[in-house]
């Protein structure tokens, strides 16, 4: 099972990638800890989370194939 996880904005500069693939995670939980793992000045960051183009306040689980996208505070004007 593989996510495909996309960075936006400051997320992308502090991660050094646009789209980034895990393999075997099974929830967003999961996946926030391996993340943080492999980019551990994240954490110092706010960010939303959307699952398949849907903003997600919670823990579900994933599947294979899921597009997980982490986006900081938007701006506009």
């Amino acid at each position: 099972m593989t996510i495909k996880v996309l960075f936006f904005g400051i997320l992308a500069e502090v991660t050094g990638n646009c789209c980034k693939h895990y393999p075997d995670v099974s929830s967003i939980g999961d996946l926030k800890l391996r993340i943080q793992d492999d980019f551990p000045e994240i954490i110092h960051y706010n960010f939303r989370i959307s699952l398949n183009n849907e903003i997600i306040n919670n823990n579900p689980s994933l599947n294979d194939g899921d597009e997980v996208a982490f986006m900081p505070p938007f701006a506009g004007g």
